[in-house]
């Protein structure tokens, strides 16, 4: 057995159990989001949105890139999704599907036709 391994294991589940982060990465799913659309979603300030995008990135479980005004953000591995759904799963939980507002007008947004 790898003790490095299960360190490292143990400070990813650390990192993404908060309710808010594992909001966050429901919300950018196997996908993209902005700041705005995940402000939109989710109608939290953001200051507050920021810090936890901050902790995930700084993680390594999320990417960005820039177009534009906005920082899009993705998983570094989508597999993370999985994860979340099979925890979901054992338990008996169903996920929220989580769609922007219909208030959200970042370029995201626009380009997709979401159900809200």
């Amino acid at each position: 057995m790898n003790i490095l391994s299960i360190n490292h294991l143990s400070d990813l589940l650390q990192t993404i159990s908060p309710a808010p982060r594992l909001l966050i990465l429901l919300a950018i799913g196997e996908g993209d989001a902005c700041v705005c659309h995940l402000q939109a979603a989710f109608n939290w300030r953001q200051a507050y949105l920021s810090q936890h995008l901050m902790a995930l990135r700084k993680a390594g479980i999320l990417i960005t890139r820039r177009e534009g005004r906005n920082i899009h953000y993705q998983l570094k591995d989508p597999e993370l999704i999985l994860l979340i759904r099979q925890a979901a799963r054992i338990h008996g939980l169903s996920l929220p599907e989580l769609a922007p507002s219909s208030n959200c007008h970042c370029p995201n947004c626009q380009k997709k036709d979401y159900i809200s």
